[in-house]
C-alpha cells in the first residue's frame, strides 16, 4: 500500500528564473496516487500557470515558502537551492532538482550539512546511459545558444555587426560548436537554419557520423583536436561551448591565450557554464546582464538559459521528470534501490557525497550510494 507523501513546490528564487517544477497535470497525477501537493503561491506565474490551475487539480496553495519546507517530505525544484533554501532543508527531506554540484563546493558542503537526501536531475541515467532529465533542457539551451549568439553579434550588443546568415552577395558568418551532444546538435540545427556556415567538433567519430546523417550533411563535422581548434578559431564569428562530462566539472577547451587568435568582437556562448564552464574566461551571468568582454571577445554565459523561455521549458522539463517524481512519492528513497539509473541521480545523502565525480571535484571522500541509503 502506498503511503501518502507530501510534495512541496516552492517558487524559484534564482535570478531571472521563471520555470516551475510541477504543472497542474503533475499535481493531478500525484493526487490520483493519493499524495498531497503543496504549491507556494505564485510559483507558476512565470510559466503562465495560475494558482487556481493548481487548486483545480487538487493542490493546496500556501502563502509562503516556510510552509512548503515545513510540511513537505519531497521538495521538487528546477534550479539548485539558494542559500536561504539550503538553510530550510532537514535530514528527513528528499530534494529533487538540478544541482550541478561539481562546480559549486559551497553548495555541496551546505547540502552535506543539511543531511537531506539530494537527487540531481542531471545525473539520472536511462537504460542506454543517456541523461533523460537533462536532455530536454539541453535541447532548449542549444537552440537558445544559437539564437542568443546571433543576437549578440549585432553591433549595439557589442558584437562584430554581422548578420549570421549573410545575404546574397555577402558571406554568412561562421559558427564553431564544440561538443556534439544534445546541446551541440540543437545549436547546429538553429545555426544551419539561420544560414550560417557551421562546424561541429567532437572527439567521438561515431557521434560525428551520426550528426552528419542527422544534419543531412549541411555542416562540417570535425574531430576536436587542439590543433584543429586553433586552426579554425581565427575564422569564427560565433563559438558555442557544449561540452559535458556526466556530473563532472566541464573541461577547458578554449584558453585565454587562444582568445588572441579570434576576431575582435566575436561571440562565445558557454552552455557548459552550470558545470563550471568550458572556456577559461567564462563566469556565470544572468539574463538581466548576460554578457561581458574579455580581450575584445564577447562572452555570453547565462547559467540558466532555458529559464528565459519558461512556457516551453517548464513543460519540456516536467514531461521528463514526472514519472520519477511519482516513483519517489510512491516508494520514497527505496525507489532508487530498484532502479540503477535513478540511483545514479543520488548526489548527497546523510551528509555524504554519493556521486564520485562531484566528490572528486569538491575534494571530499565519496560514499557508495547503497551504503548511504542503508545508513
Amino acid at each position: 500500500m502506498t503511503v501518502m507523501t507530501t510534495i512541496g513546490v516552492p517558487t524559484e528564487i534564482k535570478t531571472d528564473e521563471y520555470r516551475v517544477a510541477l504543472t497542474p497535470s503533475g499535481v493531478r497525477e500525484l493526487t490520483d496516487h493519493g499524495h498531497r501537493v503543496l504549491v507556494q503561491a505564485g510559483a507558476g506565474a512565470g510559466s503562465q500557470i495560475a494558482d487556481a490551475d493548481y487548486e483545480a487539480q487538487g493542490a493546496v496553495v500556501v502563502a509562503d515558502v516556510d510552509s512548503v519546507f515545513a510540511e513537505a517530505d519531497l521538495i521538487v525544484k528546477v534550479k539548485e537551492p539558494q542559500p536561504e533554501e539550503v538553510a530550510r532543508l532537514r535530514p528527513e527531506h528528499v530534494l529533487f532538482t538540478y544541482l550541478h554540484l561539481a562546480a559549486d563546493a559551497e553548495l555541496t558542503l551546505g547540502l552535506m550539512a543539511s543531511k537531506a537526501t539530494c537527487i540531481a536531475y542531471e545525473t539520472v541515467t536511462d537504460l542506454r546511459g543517456r541523461l533523460p532529465l537533462l536532455a530536454p533542457m539541453s535541447e532548449v539551451a542549444g537552440k537558445i545558444a544559437a539564437q542568443a549568439g546571433a543576437f549578440m553579434l549585432e553591433k549595439p550588443l557589442g558584437g562584430r555587426g554581422l548578420l549570421l546568415g549573410g545575404v546574397p552577395g555577402v558571406a554568412a558568418g561562421k559558427v564553431m560548436i564544440i561538443g556534439g551532444g544534445v546541446v551541440g546538435q540543437n545549436a547546429a540545427e538553429i545555426a544551419i537554419g539561420m544560414g550560417a556556415e557551421v562546424y561541429v567538433y567532437d572527439r567521438s567519430i561515431d557521434r560525428l557520423r551520426e550528426l552528419d546523417v542527422l544534419l543531412n550533411g549541411r555542416c562540417s563535422t570535425c574531430f576536436a583536436s587542439a590543433v584543429e581548434l586553433e586552426q579554425r578559431l581565427p575564422e569564427m564569428d560565433l563559438i558555442v561551448g557544449a561540452v559535458l562530462i556526466h556530473g563532472a566539472k566541464a573541461p577547458r577547451v578554449v584558453t585565454r591565450e587562444q582568445l588572441a587568435m579570434m576576431k575582435r568582437n566575436a561571440v562565445m556562448v558557454d552552455v557548459s557554464i552550470d558545470q563550471g564552464g568550458c572556456f577559461e574566461t567564462s563566469r556565470p551571468t544572468t539574463h538581466s546582464d548576460p554578457t561581458y568582454e574579455v580581450d575584445g571577445v564577447t562572452h555570453y554565459c547565462v547559467a540558466n538559459m532555458p529559464g528565459a523561455v519558461p512556457v516551453t521549458s517548464t513543460y519540456a522539463l516536467t514531461n521528463a521528470t514526472m514519472p520519477y517524481v511519482v516513483k519517489l512519492a510512491d516508494g520514497g528513497v527505496a525507489a532508487l534501490r530498484d532502479d540503477a539509473g535513478f540511483k545514479e541521480g543520488l548526489n548527497v545523502c546523510g551528509g555524504r557525497v554519493t556521486y564520485a565525480p562531484v566528490a572528486e571535484a569538491v575534494g571530499v571522500e565519496a560514499c557508495a550510494p547503497e551504503a548511504a541509503l542503508a545508513a
